[in-house]
């Protein structure tokens, strides 16, 4: 390593603070999350971290920075709270989502200080684990951090015609942030604007396991972004017999219906996989895809090994739940 280098990164060493995020970081962060991440600097993305950090219902975000010895931000790291239910329990966790090293400081320890020193804060917390879905990059790191492998979410698929199997297979990369409009059903801000009928719908559903805890506000905070165009398809005039919330997003040169929420009781199969169908036939998408328990939804075939690996590490003493406990939809997993 040349001698220059070699002092530049001993300086950083030397000089770096970790300590909690505020308000004035702000625009340094989100300055860092294009620089690192990709986002871009156009108002979409300053709204997306609002509405994802700020606007949760389960609470705001617990973030954390790493500063040099001239108050520069080298490093952000930030654990979004959620909530579950299992059986009458509630169950609050944090999932780790967003963190940025500044690129011409990367490989320098700073990602592992910003999580255990985020790790031993929320000790204190009242959460009692950690779970997220790393990529293939990030997913060495965390386990090296204690992180355990739960497995991967069983993901499914379902086509409108052999051309889009072919699109399917053909799609290997990331899905879009932002979605493509669609004509079909409603808008979700208008579909749960109505508090009774939601309500109404979910008292009538069935929790199996660790199920994120569904209510109005939370379907009103995870799906009424604008900027990502989420649809609520029901089988009536209202969402309380059953809704299907969806977005159509580009892969690669394919279209897909990204199912995000199947809000049916479990034993309507079929009107489950009608509303799957119809998202399918009238959005001019090539296949639709989901998470969840391969056989609930007809006609969808499972992808084996395609599926975001989940991750779990205990804040307090516990035992990891097995795949089989959790009960997760795409809608808990994308875009965090």
């Amino acid at each position: 390593m040349p001698t220059a280098q070699r002092v530049r990164m001993t300086a950083v060493d030397e000089g770096l603070t970790v300590r909690r995020a505020s308000a004035s970081d702000l625009s340094s962060v989100l300055a860092l999350l294009e620089s690192s991440l990709g986002w871009g600097s156009d108002e979409r993305h300053a709204q997306f971290f609002a509405w994802k950090h700020e606007q949760n219902p389960f609470g705001r975000s617990p973030a954390w920075v790493a500063v040099d010895a001239e108050g520069q931000l080298l490093g952000f790291r930030t654990f979004l709270r959620w909530e579950f239910t299992c059986g009458a329990d509630v169950v609050r966790a944090v999932r780790a989502v967003d963190t940025a090293t500044r690129p011409d400081v990367q490989r320098r320890g700073i990602f592992s200080r910003l999580t255990r020193t985020a790790i031993d804060a929320l000790r204190a917390d009242d959460a009692l684990f950690v779970f997220n879905t790393p990529n293939r990059r990030s997913l060495p790191g965390y386990v090296g951090m204690g992180w355990q492998r739960v497995g991967r979410l069983p993901v499914s698929a379902r086509a409108v015609s052999v051309g889009g199997w072919a699109r399917l297979v053909g799609a290997r990369r990331p899905a879009g942030r932002w979605s493509l409009h669609s004509r079909v059903g409603v808008p979700a801000s208008t579909a749960f604007a109505v508090r009774a009928p939601v309500e109404r719908l979910l008292a009538g559903l069935d929790a199996n396991g660790l199920r994120t805890r569904l209510s109005v506000e939370y379907l009103r905070w995870r799906y009424g972004l604008p900027a990502l165009r989420y649809q609520v398809l029901t089988p009536g005039k209202t969402v309380e017999d059953g809704a299907v919330v969806f977005r159509l997003r580009r892969r690669g040169e394919a279209v897909e219906a990204a199912i995000c929420d199947l809000l049916v009781p479990s034993d309507e199969r079929k009107l489950r996989r009608e509303l799957c169908r119809r998202v399918l036939a009238d959005a001019d998408a090539d296949y639709a895809i989901r998470i969840g328990r391969p056989r609930s939804v007809g006609g969808f075939v499972p992808l084996p090994g395609q599926g975001p690996m989940l991750t779990w590490r205990a804040l307090t003493d516990g035992t990891m739940p097995t795949l089989r406990r959790w009960d997760l939809s795409l809608g808990d997993v994308e875009l965090f």
